[in-house]
């Protein structure tokens, strides 16, 4: 897929590093699925690593985490 950013690179899978900022929450999600572009190193998600990402930082949220740093989970 061309970048529509960049429109140099193409995209391909690969993993990526994603921190979520709310309020005084900082969630750092590491490995995360994504399509990374291999000229300017701009990734995307797909909608349910998108919907995995949030539902995990709000469950975070919830149980009052101020910080954390953790691998990327898919939800089963």
């Amino acid at each position: 897929m061309k970048r529509p950013i960049c429109r140099h690179g193409e995209t391909r899978p690969g993993a990526v590093t994603v921190p979520l900022k709310r309020g005084g929450m900082t969630i750092v999600f590491r490995e995360v699925p994504a399509l990374v572009c291999e000229n300017c190193g701009e990734a995307f998600q797909d909608a349910a690593v998108t919907a995995a990402l949030l539902e995990q930082a709000e469950q975070a949220a919830l149980a009052g985490v101020e910080i954390d740093v953790g691998r990327f989970a898919v939800a089963a």
